[in-house]
């Protein structure tokens, strides 16, 4: 080797040795990395990207490396990464069987929050959040960043005018608006049903408009699947595939970003199942949204239906949208905790009322919700009413195998594979052995 190229290496040997920092890092700073499939990654004007911008002006010593990963693999990518040792310092995980089963990756945060938030931090957030990220001990294992409303569908109200329809109010309604739509060459009520989060959430919200006691009782091993309030849930949910009311090859079709596109930013379809979180249709940047909710009259409703026709509303379910979790690998703590504090604090200010992300998971959270038009502010109204008298329990069933269990026959039900009573048999044998 040359007298010149030697004295070269030897200088990037000395300044990487000075310098002390790992590729990707930031000389003189703390990097974490934070990596979720929610706040997602849509673009240059995502939140998160203006909430880690904001944190590190006010924490200079950081440096915060975000890492989008989306929601069909998170999971188990997550998982794969964590049992490596290779995980990131912060991460989001689902309320529910995902976070329970995640255990042994989660920091008991409980320290850390009654550190920078006293005695009584537990007063920060909503009961029905704090309950979802807590164990019997009381200990806390995730920081809820937000919650969520599921059981929702939307509807265009001025495409179902088009077809004479309005927006159904019972099943018995809901069979003739989509026979209706499908006489007409349109799609009825759109469901991702391809996505096993979508089917729960639905279905959980049937379950609980036919007898809220026996689903929770079921779930919590108190009752059998095998009631007839469950399966009578199970009839309903297999018949919206069965008479037509979800779409031709539903089962086959993500929410994201195939069904939600279509109603959302393409404005093609009348009705679609989807959460309170879809309220950030009106405060996305992109383009293609804002030309379907901002034009001329444009009218829009967040609805929900008496699904067993007993002249009672179906409820909602509710559940932390995200939980924020602290690795236990992690060789920076400190500062890790230092934005999960920024997160549903600050972070979570600008992620409720600048865009809609989610609704509030802290008691102390004002809600202030800025710039929406009257077709928003009505369908924000709706949301946070049923969020305060119309909420059935828990969002999600959060022991694993029961959850899987559930989620496998729903889908068998749609493909007209099993019965609803064969449904209500195989669940219930998974119920009978799992541990709670």
């Amino acid at each position: 080797m040359k007298k010149g190229a030697l004295c070269i290496l030897a200088m990037i040997i000395c300044f990487t040795a000075l310098s002390g920092c790992e590729p990707g890092e930031q000389e003189g700073k703390t990097t974490i990395t934070f990596q979720t499939w929610n706040p997602a990654d849509y673009g240059p004007d995502s939140p998160i990207y203006k909430i880690i911008d904001s944190f590190e002006k006010e924490n200079p010593d950081i440096h915060v490396k975000y890492i989008f990963t989306k929601s069909d693999a998170y999971q188990e990518h997550m998982r794969v990464e964590l049992i490596d040792g290779d995980g990131p310092d912060v991460y989001g995980i689902s309320a529910g069987s995902a976070f329970d089963a995640f255990r042994i990756f989660e920091e008991d945060l409980t320290p850390f929050c009654e550190r920078e938030w006293g005695e009584d931090w537990q007063d920060k957030f909503l009961d029905s959040c704090l309950d979802r990220v807590s164990d019997s001990d009381g200990r806390i294992y995730g920081l809820p960043l937000g919650q969520t409303y599921a059981g929702y569908m939307w509807a265009d109200v001025n495409m179902l005018r088009q077809y004479g329809c309005e927006v159904p109010g019972s099943f018995h309604e809901m069979k003739k608006t989509c026979q209706i739509l499908r006489e007409n060459g349109q799609m009825p009520l759109s469901i991702g049903a391809k996505d096993s989060w979508m089917n729960l959430d639905m279905w959980m919200s049937i379950a609980a408009d036919c007898d809220t006691d026996a689903l929770y009782d079921a779930i919590e091993g108190e009752a059998s699947f095998e009631s007839e309030p469950i399966i009578e849930s199970f009839k309903i949910w297999q018949d919206c595939f069965d008479s037509g009311v979800f779409q031709d090859k539903a089962i086959k079709m993500p929410i994201y970003d195939t069904v939600n596109d279509m109603f959302q930013r393409e404005g093609s379809i009348p009705m679609i199942t989807n959460g309170s979180w879809a309220m950030n249709m009106y405060t996305v940047s992109d383009e293609k949204t804002r030309a379907v909710f901002d034009k001329e009259g444009a009218d829009h409703d967040v609805f929900l239906i008496d699904w067993n026709d007993d002249g009672k509303v179906a409820p909602v379910t509710a559940s932390p949208d995200v939980v924020l979790c602290l690795n236990p690998e992690s060789r920076q703590k400190e500062a890790a905790f230092r934005f999960m504090d920024y997160l549903v604090n600050e972070g979570q200010d600008l992620l409720v009322n600048q865009y809609l992300e989610y609704m509030p998971s802290r008691a102390d959270m004002e809600l202030s919700v800025q710039g929406l038009g009257e077709d928003g502010k009505k369908n924000l109204d709706v949301i946070v009413e049923n969020g305060k008298n119309n909420v059935a329990g828990p969002r999600g069933i959060k022991y694993e195998d029961l959850s899987l269990a559930v989620c496998d026959a729903l889908k068998e039900l749609a493909t007209g594979k099993i019965t609803p009573e064969e449904a209500a048999d195989q669940i219930e044998r998974v119920s009978k052995e799992t541990i709670r």
